[in-house]
This record gives structure tokens, sequence and C-alpha cells, in this order.
């Protein structure tokens, strides 16, 4: 199949959907790559680049169009673009059908399968095509380095000849893909960084990047936006008067906020006030990547730069991306890389569009003149595992009950085995001599009384291999001991050599224990 790239025509877009690095790792799925002339300019990718990789360049939009099989763009497709659309062509790129209901329309006419890269499920096996999270991270970062643009001091604190300067403090709202890059840039940098979300459970991943999440002195159910794909849900009545009451305490002592907050299919909701901004210090910043669905902030006018009556600067720049046009090429091209690695499982060339695929399906939003849109919700293949009823909690009258059946256990065990050990004692000394009883019971007197006079030392004092090793030792100074006062001389100096060596041992294994427990303490 050709896959072809065409210029992207929106105003001020710089991103391409194709690098030459991204360029020789689709042409190992067998396709073959065309791209129209000066697409990737603005990018910092020429036409000699792509040629060298291998890829066709094309003259004109009509040329590429009408030879291309399937077309990656970035844009969601103008007019112009969708009326080049046939039943023969397939189309991947941002399309955002929920908003674009007139497009989807002209899609379904025309025939095309049309690929949504930002109605890719977010699941784990589709997260390497998740281009969404992609360009959020780049929006993420570049947010703080357009608010430090525009901010007029250091992120980071210093102590100077020439004064003290305090460290900035950065308010992040909204922890998704975008806060997170912005809260990891504000803090690398320097900042005291806070940051809120609605999502509870992502305050230990704004923890673990440095940062403070701002909790809300709230009654209500804790908010949660599991069911909705990853996404925040709308906030209740009441739950949004708590947090705008947190925001205006704040407020005075924020010198950048950067605000996040999106909805799937919704207007972007209102979170800094206009009377949030009139509180903030002459010189603070607000950056808004929200501006593009109407804005966070009140003041917020899609892309413009304003700067309220106290001085606040808003920033409501929506092409935060495209300002980073290399950067965000080459991970969207990635992502179009392993979108049409599903496409073409046998990697021969040609497109397998298996609507059978929770991804693939996902992200279809038409195809062979049907809309599929709304896809429907991924199946999970894993089956869940019942759970385990649990136990009520016992009494303590129960607890006590339960305690003396152990022992009573503990004791009737003990009982059996010392009644075992008597009998055959018996057995044993009735047909053995005398002699040889009188150095079993030695030997069985010395096994005991060793191994426990050693075994009840604390295991903190002793590792276990010194443990096993003292324990033998000890047990052959107590058999030492009852052999030393025999009436022959051979034994007694072999009995008295053993305890001298079970002792040494003995000795030496505490010793090189309280120097193995020495490097762990601190002098």
């Amino acid at each position: 199949m050709l896959i072809g790239i065409p210029k992207e025509i929106y105003e001020g877009e710089n991103r391409v959907a194709l690098t030459p690095e991204s360029a020789a790792k689709i042409q190992k799925l067998g396709h073959s790559l065309a791209v129209e002339s000066g697409a990737g300019l603005a990018a910092g990718f020429s036409d000699q680049l792509y040629a060298d990789a291998g890829v066709e360049v094309k003259d004109s939009a009509d040329a590429l169009w009408s030879a291309a099989d399937v077309v990656a763009k970035v844009r969601p497709p103008q007019a112009d673009e969708l009326g080049r659309l046939d039943g023969s062509k397939t189309l991947i790129s941002f399309f955002y059908p929920a908003q674009s209901e007139a497009e989807l329309e002209t899609a379904r006419v025309s025939g095309a399968r049309v690929i949504a890269m930002d109605m890719v499920p977010r699941i784990s096996r589709a997260q390497k095509m998740d281009a969404l999270s992609s360009m959020a991270n780049v929006a993420g970062y570049r947010a703080v380095v357009e608010a430090g643009n525009n901010f007029g001091r250091f992120f980071t604190g210093q102590v100077t000849a020439a004064g003290k300067i305090p460290p900035a403090k950065v308010l992040v709202i909204g922890a998704g893909v975008a806060g997170l890059a912005a809260i990891g840039t504000a803090t690398s940098l320097g900042a005291i960084t806070y940051a809120f979300d609605v999502r509870p459970e992502v305050a230990e991943q704004i923890e673990s990047m440095g940062a403070e999440f701002v909790f809300l002195e709230f009654d209500g159910e804790s908010q949660d936006g599991a069911a909705t794909g990853g996404y925040a849900a709308p906030s209740s009545p009441e739950f949004r008067e708590k947090q705008l009451e947190k925001f205006r305490e704040l407020a005075p002592d924020i010198d950048i906020v950067i605000t996040t907050a999106l909805i799937p299919g919704r207007d972007a909701p209102k979170l800094w006030l206009a009377d949030m901004v009139a509180a903030m210090k002459p010189g603070s910043v607000v950056v808004d990547l929200a501006a593009e669905r109407g804005g966070n902030c009140d003041l917020t006018q899609a892309d413009q730069k304003v700067v309220s009556d106290n001085g606040v600067t808003i920033v409501g720049y929506t092409d935060f991306p495209s300002r980073m046009a290399a950067q965000s090429s080459t991970l969207y091209a990635n992502n179009i890389f392993h979108m049409l690695s599903d496409l073409t499982p046998e990697k021969d060339g040609a497109i397998n569009h298996n609507m059978e695929d929770d991804v693939i399906r996902g992200a279809t939003v038409t195809f062979d003149g049907d809309i599929t849109f709304p896809p429907p919700p991924p199946k999970i293949k894993a089956i869940a595992a019942q759970p385990v009823a649990k136990e009520p909690e016992k009494t303590p009258e129960q607890i006590r009950a339960a305690e003396m059946a152990a022992e009573r256990r503990k004791g009737l065990t003990q009982f059996g085995l010392l009644a075992v050990g008597g009998i055959g004692l018996l057995a044993l000394g009735s047909v053995s001599p005398p002699a040889f009883l009188q150095h079993f019971v030695v030997f069985a007197l010395a096994c005991f009384v060793g191994f426990q006079v050693i075994w009840n030392v604390s295991h903190a004092l002793h590792t276990p291999l010194m443990a096993v090793t003292n324990a033998i030792s000890g047990i052959i100074i107590i058999g030492a001991l009852l052999q030393v006062s025999s009436d022959l001389p051979v034994v007694m100096i072999l009995s008295a050599i053993s305890i001298l060596i079970a002792t040494i041992n003995i000795v030496g294994g505490f010793m090189v224990t309280r120097r193995m427990l020495a490097m762990f303490q601190k002098s």
C-alpha cells in the first residue's frame, strides 16, 4: 500500500505525520511512502531528508491524494481534503467525531475508512498509539516554558550577594498527562509546585513527582474518574463550590497557574474565575491549556495572550504542540507507525482493517459507508476473581477459647512425643548393654541441652549460619563436660580439647557476627 503524507493546510500548523526515522520503520512493514513537497519543512525535515529515507516526494497535494491508498495527517481534515476521499482510501488523523458531525457524515458518504487517532481507546495495549497523550505531554512541558517566558522571575529560589530570591509557586489544575508533564517540568526548574485533580487516586503520582497535592475538606462522595476511561468526571455542585473556595484561598500566593482540565465532548469547565485572577499578584501568569474548548479561566481568549487589569498575563494559545514541531512530529509519527503496524499484522504491505480488534474498532469512526462512532466499550477478557468472603471478627471470648485449645493441642503433642521417646528408651535399655545406654544418655542430653542453650539466643545476635554452627558446638561442649570426669585419661584429655575448640568456635562466631552488625550501625 502507498502511505501518503500531505502538507498540513491548517493555518499555523507546523507538525507533520511522518519523519525520516519513522519512514524506515514503516517501510519494513512492506508499505511504500510518499510525502507532499514541503510537508516537513516547518518541523525541520527537508524534502531531501525524506528522499534519502526512500520516501517519494510528490509535487502537489492533488498528486499525493490521488496516488495514496492510506493518507496520514495531523489535523482533522478540512472540507476540500474530505472531498478527496473515496471508498478506496483510508484516512488516519485526528478527527474529533463528537464535535464534527457534518464532517463525519461527509466521510460516510465518501465510503472511506477513517481512523481517528483521538479515539484510540486508553487501554494498556494501545498506549503506543495514544496520540492524545503524546501531544498532551508536549503541551504540558511547553506550558511551563511559556509561563517562564512571561514570568519576570526565576523559578528556583536563590540566595545571592545582591539579595534573596524566593522560588516561584506553581499551581497545576488537572493531573492528566499534560498536568503531570507540567508538574515534572516545574519541579525540575525548582518551583514550589502544587497540583489539584478531582480524582484522588492521582495524589500519589503527584507527590511522587515532588509536588504537593491540594486536598479539599469535603464530606461528600469522593470523585473517581475510573469509570470514564481515565478522564475526570463532572463534579457535583457541592464539590465545585469547595473547589472554587480552595482556589480563592490559594490565588494570592500563587505566581503561575497552569490549567489542563478537559472532559471529552464537553466545553472546558470554568475553574479559575475572574475574581481569582484579580487576587493574584501583578506579574503572575495563567497558562490555559483548555483554551481551544473555551478555557478554564474566565479571561482566556483562544490563540491570544492578554493582560488583566491587575497585570496578570493569561496565555490562551491552542497550538502548544505545534510550537515544538520537531518533537511533536517525532512522537506523533511513532503513534502512526504503531497504528500501521497493527493494521499490517503480517508485515506484507497489506492493510487488514480488523473490526474485531478492540483498538482498531475503537478508533474507526467510518467504515465502508457506515458511521461506527461511538464505538462499543472494549471487551474485557480477564475474568474477575470471586471476592473472598471475610470472616466475622472474633469476640474476646472466642479468641481466649481458641488460644486455650491451641495450648491443649500443643501439650498433647509434647506428651505424645515424650511418651513415645520414653517407650523407645525402655525398649532400647532392655536389649542394650549398660555401657551403651550410659553413652546414649550422655549423647541425648548433650543434643538437647546444648542445642537449646545456643538456639535460644536472640537471632539478632547471630546469623542463621552462625546459629547452626554454635548449636553444634554447644552439643560438643555439653557432651565433653559430661565426659571430662571420666576415669580414663584419654577420655579426659579428649574432652578438655573438645571444650577448648568448641568454646573458641562459639566465641569466634559471636565476634564475627558483632562485626557484621557494626557495618549497619551509624558511628
